[in-house]
C-alpha cells in the first residue's frame, strides 16, 4: 500500500465539499499522471480492509465518518468485558460482546446503536466495527511455565485489570524467565474474534512477582513512565543550559523583593512572587521560570517533554519532565541567582477583582528560598519564631501577601469555588525503602496563599490571551450532568444535609454546591459528602477551546505557573512569547492554534497516565505496609459502599474491602444512598468501623479486611423492592435466594455492579498545585 496514495485519498474524501465518487472518477481527480493505476486500486482495497474508507451501495468511495462511523479511543473496564469509547461527539458505552477484541487504549471505529435497537439504543451505546490501530503492543504479567512433550512452554496473564489478556509463549520466547517471574510480553499475534488465541514474546524479566521491586517496575511499564533520558536529549539539555544569562531586552526585576515559597524537599522551583500596595488595591507579581527560552520548539528536549507531558511524583522519587540540568538547574528559581522568568502582573482592586494583567519577559533574582513550614511557623509565633531572622528583609511583603490572600480567599468563596475535602497521604520509608508509617499530609496557610496566587495568575493570563484573540491551552471543567447532581442532592438530603439552595432537575451552580458543602461541614459530614460530590463531577482536562472551569467558578482559566513540570504551561508560555515579540500574523496564529490543540490533547492523556501511575505506586506501598500487619486490628471510616461489600479507610490512610461474603445475613444494596442494609444492620458512608487485616496482595495492590465492629446507625424505613438484594455466603449456603433474586424486573439476568474505580476528578495533585 502506498502511503502517498493513501494520504491523497484521505485528503480528498475528508474535504467538506467532497461528493462520493467511483474509484475511476476518484483516480482522475487525483491526477492520473501522478499515480500508478495498479498501486491506486491496491491501496483502495487495503484502505477498505482497514476501514480508512467506506464503499457505498452504489460503489462510490466515502469516508467512514460520513457513513455514520465515529473514531475514538477504547477504554476497557475491569478485565476488558466492556468499555467506553471517547470520540469528538461524546463518550459511548460499548456493551459486552461488541468490543471486537479491542484492548484498552486501541484506536477504534464505532457505530451507534439505533434508537429502539434490540440491544440497547438509549443514545450513547455503540459497537466497535474496526480496530484501526493496536496501541497495546506490550503488557506486564506473571509467567507460568510447564513442560509439554518434553518442551518448555507457558503463558502470561496480564496484571492490569483493564486487559483481559493471557498470551501463550513458547520455550524459545521465554528469555530466561522462570515460573512465577514478573515479565514484559510483546504481543506477536492479536485475537481476531472472541476466544481466539494470543501469542507473545517475553522481552524483559522484572523479577519475582511477589517482590516490591518487580511490581514497582511493572507499574512504570504499564503506564509508560520512562525514568531515564536518552543520551541525545541529555546532551541537548547540557548544551542549552550553558548559555550565559543576560538581561538583554528583558524587564530587569533583580532589585525587586521577589522570592519563592515551596516545600523543603522541592528542587524544581518554578514560581516566585512579589507584591505592591497601591492607592486602589494591589499589584500581584507572579514570576514563572522561563522554560520556553531553553526548551525550543522541535528540539530533542522539547519532543521528549511533550511525550512525557508532566513530571510524575512517586513516594520515593520524582520522574521529571525535563532533564535535571534544566529542571533543578538553570530553570529553577534558586535563591540569590539570576534567572530568566515570565512575569505576570495582576492589578487588583481592594475586593480582589482583576482589573488588568500584563506579561513580560524578565530577569529576576530571588531574595530568599522560602519554605512552607518555616513561614507557617512565623505566622504562628511572629517575631518569636526561630525563622524570623531569615525572612526579616521580606517580612513586611509577606504580611502584605497574607492580607491579599485573605481577600482572594473570601472572593473565591463568594463566587462559589468549591473546596472539596481531599485527604492526601504521605508514606514514610526507612533507609531501605520500606514503608514504616503513613500520615495525613497537612496544608498550612502559606500553602493556601501560594495556591490562591497561582489561581489568580492562571486566570489573569487566560483572560489576557483571550482578549488578544490568541490561542491558548485552557484548563476546563465542564458542568456536571443533571442526573448525577440529582443523585448527589438526594444522597445529601438522606444524610440530613440542608440542600434547599438547589433544585432537583436543574444543574446546581458551583456556589449552591459550595453552600451544601458548608452545611455538611457544620454537621461534621464534609468528608463523606465531598467524596460523593466528587464522583458526580466531570474530570478537569485541557482544551484549546475556552470553556468554564466549573469547580473554580470561573469563565476562563489556564495553566501558566508550572512549565518545569507541565507541558501545557510551556505551551502557554510559547504563545505569550509570540505576543510579546509581535509576530502574530494570520499564519503564525493558525500554526499556534494547531499546536495548542495537539498540546491540549496529549497533555490530557499524559496527565491521566501519570495520575494512574502515582496512585498505583501509592497503593503498592500501602499493600506492602499492610502486609506487615496481617492479623492486626485498626480503626477507620467506611469510605465507599458497593454491591459486593464496603471499603474502609483506616486511620493510617489505607483502604481495604470488607467483602459482603464475610458478613452474616441478607443485605440490600441501595446505590443512591450508598448503603448495605439487612434486617438489623446498616453499613453506609462515614460510619466508624474496626477491622482486622486479613490479606494484603501486592500484585493486585488490594487489601482485604474482616469486620470486628461498626458504630450503630438508624436503619431507614425503606421499601426493599427498590433495592438490589445481595446474596451473602451464609444465605447462599442456606439456599435462600430464588430466581427472582438473580433476575431483574424485565426477566433478564442483571449484571454485577461496576468495580471500584479511582476518581480522577480532583483539582489538586499530591504535593503540588494542580487545579
Amino acid at each position: 500500500m502506498s502511503n502517498k496514495v493513501k494520504e491523497k485519498v484521505l485528503e480528498i474524501i475528508n474535504d467538506e465539499l467532497y461528493i462520493p465518487l467511483t474509484p475511476p472518477d476518484l483516480y482522475t481527480l487525483m491526477g492520473e499522471d501522478k499515480y500508478d493505476v495498479g498501486d491506486f486500486f491496491d491501496t483502495l482495497c487495503r484502505m477498505e480492509e482497514n476501514m480508512d474508507i467506506c464503499v457505498t451501495k452504489n460503489g462510490k468511495i466515502s469516508s467512514p465518518e460520513k457513513n455514520g462511523y465515529l473514531r475514538g479511543t477504547f477504554s476497557a473496564s475491569a478485565r476488558g468485558r466492556f468499555g467506553f469509547t471517547v470520540t469528538e461527539k461524546g463518550d459511548f458505552f460499548i456493551p459486552p460482546k461488541f468490543t471486537l477484541t479491542a484492548m484498552d487504549g486501541d484506536e477504534v471505529l464505532i457505530r451507534k446503536f439505533g434508537t429502539g435497537s434490540k440491544y440497547y439504543g438509549n443514545g450513547n451505546e455503540a459497537e466497535v466495527c474496526a480496530i484501526t490501530k493496536r496501541n497495546t503492543v506490550t503488557f506486564v504479567g506473571t509467567f507460568h511455565g510447564y513442560t509439554r512433550a518434553g518442551r518448555m512452554i507457558g503463558e502470561v496473564r496480564a496484571d492490569s485489570e483493564r486487559l483481559d489478556i493471557c498470551a501463550s509463549v513458547s520455550g524459545l520466547d521465554k528469555s530466561g524467565a522462570s515460573d512465577g517471574d514478573k515479565v514484559v510480553v510483546k504481543i506477536t499475534k492479536y485475537p481476531r474474534y472472541d476466544g481466539d488465541s494470543i501469542h507473545g514474546k517475553i522481552t524483559d524479566v522484572l523479577g519475582k512477582s511477589d517482590t516490591l521491586e518487580a511490581n514497582y517496575l511493572s507499574i512504570l511499564h504499564e503506564n509508560s513512565i520512562v525514568t531515564e533520558f536518552d543520551t541525545g536529549v541529555l546532551e541537548d539539555a547540557d548544551r542549552i543550559a550553558k548559555e550565559e544569562i543576560k538581561p538583554d531586552g528583558r524587564l530587569d526585576l533583580r532589585c525587586k523583593n521577589i522570592f519563592t515559597i515551596d516545600s523543603e524537599s522541592a528542587k524544581d522551583l518554578d514560581d516566585a512572587i512579589s507584591i505592591e500596595k497601591t492607592e486602589d488595591g494591589y499589584i500581584l507579581g507572579v514570576h514563572i521560570a522561563d522554560v520556553s527560552h531553553y526548551v525550543r520548539e522541535k528540539t530533542l528536549v522539547d519532543k521528549e517533554a511533550m511525550a512525557r507531558g508532566t513530571s510524575v511524583y512517586f513516594t520515593d522519587k520524582v520522574v521529571p519532565m525535563l532533564p535535571k540540568v534544566l529542571s533543578n538547574g538553570v530553570c529553577s528559581l534558586n535563591g540569590g541567582e539570576d534567572r530568566y522568568a515570565m512575569s505576570a502582573f495582576m492589578t487588583l482592586d481592594k475586593s480582589g477583582e482583576i482589573i488588568s494583567t500584563s506579561v513580560h519577559s524578565s530577569i529576576i533574582n530571588s531574595k530568599v528560598r522560602g519554605v512552607y513550614s518555616e513561614l507557617n511557623d512565623i505566622l504562628k509565633n511572629r517575631i518569636n519564631s526561630q525563622f524570623y531572622e531569615k525572612y526579616s528583609h521580606i517580612i513586611e511583603d509577606f504580611y502584605l501577601m497574607m492580607e491579599l490572600y485573605g481577600i482572594l480567599k473570601r472572593k473565591s468563596v463568594q463566587e462559589g469555588a468549591m473546596d472539596l475535602e481531599s485527604d492526601e497521604s504521605e508514606i514514610i520509608l526507612d533507609k531501605n525503602g520500606h514503608p514504616v508509617s503513613i500520615i495525613k499530609r497537612e496544608r498550612g496557610e502559606t500553602e493556601k496563599l501560594i495556591e490562591q496566587f497561582m489561581l489568580c495568575a492562571n486566570r489573569g493570563v487566560a483572560e489576557f490571551l483571550t482578549a488578544m484573540e490568541m490561542p491558548c491551552v485552557y484548563r476546563i471543567h465542564e458542568s456536571p450532568e443533571t442526573e448525577k447532581t440529582d443523585a448527589f442532592l438526594n444522597f445529601a438530603l438522606n444524610m440530613g444535609i440542608d440542600v434547599s439552595c438547589a433544585r432537583i432537575g436543574r444543574t446546581p451552580s458551583p456556589k449552591q454546591l459550595s453552600q451544601i458543602l458548608d452545611n455538611a461541614r457544620e454537621l461534621g459530614k464534609a468528608d463523606v459528602v465531598s467524596s460523593v460530590l466528587l464522583r458526580s463531577l466531570k474530570k478537569a482536562k485541557y482544551s484549546a477551546q475556552p470553556k468554564i472551569h466549573y469547580g473554580l467558578a470561573t469563565e476562563l482559566y489556564c495553566h501558566f505557573t508550572s512549565p518545569i513540570r507541565r507541558y501545557p504551561d510551556l505551551t502557554v508560555h510559547r504563545i505569550l512569547k509570540s505576543v510579546l515579540r509581535g509576530d502574530i500574523d494570520g499564519e503564525k496564529v493558525s500554526r499556534l492554534a494547531k499546536f495548542a490543540e495537539r498540546s491540549a490533547q496529549m497533555s490530557s492523556e499524559n496527565e491521566l497516565r501519570a495520575l494512574y501511575a502515582e496512585r498505583e505506586i501509592d497503593d503498592l506501598y500501602k499493600a506492602v505496609y499492610m502486609a506487615d500487619r496481617l492479623g492486626m486490628d485498626t480503626g477507620g471510616v467506611i469510605c465507599s459502599v458497593t454491591s459486593f461489600g464496603f471499603f474502609v479507610r483506616t486511620d493510617d490512610m489505607c483502604e481495604g474491602l470488607v467483602p459482603i461474603s464475610s458478613l452474616n445475613g441478607e443485605f440490600f444494596f441501595d446505590e443512591n444512598a450508598y448503603s448495605l442494609t439487612s434486617s438489623d444492620r446498616i453499613f453506609k458512608l462515614g460510619q466508624r468501623a474496626r477491622v482486622r487485616v486479613l490479606e494484603a496482595d501486592i500484585i493486585s495492590r488490594k487489601i482485604t479486611f474482616e469486620l470486628i465492629s461498626c458504630e450503630e446507625s438508624e436503619i431507614p424505613k425503606t421499601k426493599y423492592a427498590s433495592m438490589k438484594k445481595i446474596p451473602t455466603q451464609e444465605s447462599k449456603s442456606k439456599g435462600r435466594h430464588s430466581l427472582s433474586d438473580r433476575q431483574g424486573r424485565n426477566g433478564k439476568r442483571t449484571d454485577s455492579s461496576p468495580k471500584r474505580r479511582h476518581s480522577t476528578k480532583s483539582f489538586s495533585k499530591k504535593g503540588k498545585r494542580h487545579r
